[in-house]
């Protein structure tokens, strides 16, 4: 059977490319372009198996749920080969090893060990081989991270006394800023692997293949040089003991686009370089939330109907709907949709999940909005249309909906600007809106303000229209009232 990912020659692989530097990262120089030491190998392993392989950008925490749910072939990202990965996926043979490193602010001394760090502070990164050696030995305070740049971030800050981070990450971070150093020995030894859902066997002995190949005629070793990432280690490991001597040009580069840009008309026209990918992000924003406002009206009217008019087994479903979905965390829906209902065949995109989750979710809301408008309405006025010969129907159609919306609309708009800032937990399934923009700046140029002020300015431009729209229909819908009611009379 052919899979979507093997059909058309394409290979879909996946991985974390927010902040991974070196692994796999945006290009600070050119934002849209995808880089790192293993999007390169990744380029070669494609090139031997005959097909373009097609990078899939998915959170760290979501890229196992990814694969197995089928969304891409691999999952390439410094992933550890460890007994309990090995429970939950097939590796490849290791394509780098490698071990742990002690980053430090330059004027610290003393912390060279993981008997020196007892007693201090120390961050990692989640779920690695190093937070486990920090926490096989007694008193280290940890700090887990999902960010190599907000671990740098703390440890600049003073919040940590050192990192304990993979060799790879320690020389990017750590030896590429004036204000870091790397101490002591390394650490341990790590090897990292390719991932593939259990029982991938065919496609793990190509793998494999192709991978022995680059370390037999010395690709491997031309890769990793230019990110400045080969080593004796590797030499030993891979059995490539030749000295090709290749210029370290992927690391010159990143260290030149790192260097600090100077003066604030360079800063400006980096800000403006990221307009495009900003103004991206906001429509994907205000298209999930316009979609999922649709829903959550429609359902919310219905739910606030089927609870104040409806039967006793209605109004018990509605309360039972309306209880469970404002009692639990829109993240957990979101999850929950996504990578949940694929076991009972219920497969949707990106897109279409975070729409449906966002409206299941405010259509209980809405529906509280919307009953509390109806019970404001009167009693009186249902007496009075009955007795005006009015079906029941129409006298809700007619007389208590028009009136009760009056007092919703206010409400309504508000919730629709709560519902475009909640939107940003869309960014959980692979959706790049406007907070994943966020992070994604953010966490490669080290600069949480500056960027922090645009994406903020984005979110406040999106709103403003619908705050007007509010005060608008207010006023309009006043008048229509007060028109109707002494027509009325």
């Amino acid at each position: 059977m052919i899979t979507p990912a093997t059909a058309r020659g394409t290979l879909l692989w996946a991985s974390d490319g927010e902040a991974n530097v070196p692994y796999v990262f945006h290009d600070p120089a050119s934002q849209s372009r995808m880089q790192g030491f293993e999007f390169d190998i990744m380029r070669e392993v494609g090139h031997r198996l005959n097909v373009t392989p097609k990078f899939v950008q998915n959170d760290w925490d979501g890229l196992i749920p990814g694969l197995q749910r089928g969304l891409y072939r691999l999952v390439v990202d410094g992933i550890e080969i460890t007994p309990e990965h090995e429970d939950a996926v097939l590796f490849s043979r290791p394509y780098y090893q490698t071990g742990e490193r002690i980053v430090v602010r330059k004027g610290q001394s003393g912390l060279d060990s993981l008997e020196a760090l007892r007693g201090h502070v120390v961050g990692t990164i989640r779920g690695t081989y190093a937070e486990r050696l920090l926490r096989d030995s007694s008193d280290i305070a940890i700090r887990t991270y999902m960010e190599e740049t907000n671990a740098v971030s703390d440890l600049r800050n003073k919040r940590l006394d050192a990192l304990l981070v993979d060799a790879p990450i320690a020389v990017y971070y750590g030896a590429l800023s004036d204000d870091l150093k790397l101490v002591g020995k390394q650490i341990g030894t790590v090897h990292y692997g390719i991932a593939m859902r259990k029982g991938d066997y065919a496609m793990r002995d190509r793998v494999d293949r192709a991978l022995s190949d680059m370390m037999a005629d010395g690709t491997l070793q031309r890769i990793l040089s230019r990110w400045n990432l080969w080593t004796p280690q590797m030499a030993a490991f891979t059995g490539d003991e030749t000295e090709q001597n290749i210029a370290p040009v992927e690391w010159d580069r990143y260290r030149l686009a790192m260097a600090d840009r100077g003066g604030w008309i360079d800063r400006l026209e980096l800000y403006a370089g990221f307009l495009p990918l900003i103004l991206h992000g906001a429509w994907l924003t205000l298209a999930v939330s316009a979609a999922a406002m649709l829903i959550a009206v429609a359902l919310g009217v219905l739910l606030a109907l089927m609870r104040h008019y409806g039967s006793s087994p209605l109004k018990f479903c509605a309360g039972v709907y309306i209880e469970v979905v404002r009692g639990t965390p829109l993240l957990i829906q979101i999850l929950l949709i996504f990578y949940g209902l694929p076991r009972f065949g219920v497969n949707l995109s990106p897109f279409l999940a975070g729409v449906v989750a966002l409206g299941l979710n405010y259509a209980a809301y809405e529906a509280e909005n919307y009953r509390a408008g109806l019970m404001s309405v009167s009693q009186g006025q249902m007496e009075a249309a009955i007795a005006l010969n009015m079906t029941r129907l129409d006298a809700v159609r007619l007389v208590i909906v028009p009136q009760a919306f009056r007092t919703v609309v206010p409400v309504m708009t508000n919730d629709f600007i709560s519902l475009l800032k909640d939107s940003s937990l869309v960014s959980v399934i692979t959706l790049t809106e406007l907070s994943q923009t966020y992070i994604r700046l953010s966490s490669t140029y080290y600069d949480y303000f500056g960027i922090g002020l645009l994406i903020g300015g984005a979110y406040l431009l999106l709103g403003l229209p619908f705050v007007r729209l509010a005060r608008y229909a207010e006023k309009r819908l006043g008048r229509f009232m007060l028109a109707n009611h002494s027509h009325h009379h």
